[in-house]
């Protein structure tokens, strides 16, 4: 078989110039409804640990602290071209609200997570116009932001007593327990205290208190059409106040979904919930009441597929085939990832690259939004919480790493996909299992994947044999990852090897390189 081999800088060209035609349509922000954010990718970003204000990569942040370092919404305008480069249109930025101040018993609230004042904003961030400038400045690129919001619980400048609290709710005339929350400042806008104890009772989960008596999280009773009436005004002025274009719903599971049917209808805007289940069943409930949810049924089963040649690639393929059955709009309204700031980055789980590797492609060929956890690209490797918050300003926003080269031509790819008219965004992933237990194929038009958990230290090259027609006969097709062409079979399959367990990722030619080069 002969291969022709690209210079990655000529692929690059040619792809980046697909993006950037592609993105013309998009530099009209406003109303970014539910179908245009299925083309967008998406780079998720801590506020407090992405860039800092003004040049200096020095300053020291220990993770393990549980401490502010410095990040700001300033920090992150100065480093869209990064995000750009890459090829991502949209970012996720942390819960920009006033949280609660000071070191408690789980350390200071830089990650925005413990809200106590939803009607202002984290100074440790920046200035409310520091916020609105980067709207601004991701909707003059073409690109979308969305806010990460708690809505779940707060958390007051001073411990609760819960007994005390629990007796003031019984009052006859119950007083304010804290000055310093907004905007429910009357215990009688939270639920009775209690810890949930039982997580198959969605009642206790929706209507007990997350935290302990150490740090206990006042529920909001978002059961309360006043409590329900004050959150959709509230939403909206934000919206509308910073210009935001999409919402990352936390705690999902914790709040009824009467009240998302409604916050999310009132919200006007694309919502992505975190519903934290292993479970498709649990999950699909709320793909009907907000537009999507990151799809963490299949993620419990990506991460052990790859973490090792042991790993099953068949239940991630399972996983992701009960995803399109069960979701209300299939696997389309996910959001696809591998790491985020709740999880072990995949890098402490294993550091064989072809591990690795195969594990990053994932997100950006199937059918939902890829999420990408801002520091994959530059190899990041912390544990759980609090080490996977590690300062990306340490590594200088490197554009040569491996891992920036290798997620920049994903995104390409994905917008050469959405383009090729092969409607990519519509066509559900099939997959084409290796009889070996060890490869995995992924077939969504024009996009053929190819998958194995070998990993780097196997001693003999990966073998492919797709007898499926997923090209023409005889096609060019490109590799994006390596930039090497190779040829389809009579039958339109492919009959592909890999050294030191990569995975392919595979394009025809002329929906690439060929239908520009021609011009």
């Amino acid at each position: 078989m002969t291969v022709i081999i690209l210079s990655f800088h000529t692929m690059h060209q040619f792809l980046f110039l697909i993006w950037i035609l592609s993105s013309f349509y998009c530099c009209e922000t406003s109303a970014a409804s539910a179908q245009k954010w299925r083309s967008r990718s998406i780079y998720q970003i801590v506020t407090d640990r992405f860039a800092l204000s003004g040049p200096s990569y020095n300053t020291s942040c220990d993770p393990s602290a549980l401490r502010y370092c410095g990040g700001t919404w300033q920090g992150i305008v100065d480093h869209l071209d990064y995000i750009q480069g890459m090829g991502f249109d949209a970012i996720w930025i942390s819960p920009p609200f006033t949280n609660v101040e000071g070191f408690t018993p789980s350390g200071e609230a830089y990650h925005g997570y413990w809200p106590q004042n939803l009607t202002s904003y984290n100074a440790h961030f920046g200035t409310v116009n520091d916020l609105k400038n980067l709207s601004a400045s991701l909707h003059s690129k073409g690109m979308y932001l969305m806010l990460d919001v708690v809505i779940n619980h707060m958390l007051p400048p001073n411990l609760i007593n819960t007994t005390a609290f629990s007796s003031e709710q019984a009052s006859a005339n119950p007083k304010n327990f804290s000055t310093g929350v907004a905007p429910f400042t009357d215990v009688s806008y939270f639920h009775q205290p209690c810890w949930i104890g039982n997580y198959s009772n969605q009642t206790e989960v929706e209507q007990c208190w997350l935290g302990n008596e150490t740090m206990p999280w006042a529920d909001v009773n978002t059961d309360d059409a006043g409590v329900t009436g004050i959150l959709s005004q509230w939403i909206n002025k934000v919206i509308s106040d910073i210009g935001v274009d999409g919402l990352r719903l936390s705690t999902v599971k914790y709040v009824s979904q009467d009240f998302w049917q409604t916050f999310t209808n009132e919200a006007g805007v694309f919502t992505m919930g975190e519903v934290l289940s292993n479970s498709t069943n649990h999950t699909s409930a709320y793909t009907e009441v907000m537009d999507a949810v990151l799809d963490y049924p299949t993620w419990f089963k990506l991460v052990p597929a790859f973490s090792s040649p042991q790993g099953n690639l068949s239940s991630v393929a399972d996983a992701a085939v009960d995803s399109q059955k069960s979701y209300e709009s299939g696997a389309f309204m996910t959001g696809a990832f591998l790491e985020n700031h709740d999880q072990p980055r995949f890098g402490s789980i294993t550091n064989d690259s072809a591990l690795r590797a195969n594990a990053m492609v994932w997100p950006f060929i199937y059918d939902g939004i890829p999420v990408l956890y801002y520091g994959q690209e530059q190899g990041f490797s912390g544990g759980a919480v609090p080490n996977n918050h590690e300062p990306l300003w340490r590594t200088g926003y490197n554009t040569s790493h491996p891992y920036y080269k290798m997620i920049t031509s994903l995104n390409l790819a994905r917008k050469a996909a959405i383009n090729s008219g092969d409607y990519f965004l519509t066509t559900p992933m099939k997959f084409l299992r290796g009889a070996d237990g060890h490869t995995l194929a992924v077939s969504k038009p024009p996009m053929l994947s190819l998958f194995t958990n070998v990993g780097q230290n196997f001693s003999s090259v990966v073998h492919w044999n797709i007898t499926q027609s997923v090209f023409r006969s005889r096609e060019q097709l490109v590799d994006v990852l390596t930039c090497r062409v190779h040829l389809s079979a009579e039958n339109g399959g492919v009959d592909i090897t890999s050294t030191n367990g990569m995975p392919k990722v595979s394009l025809p030619f002329r929906k690439t390189i060929g239908r520009w080069s021609a011009r």
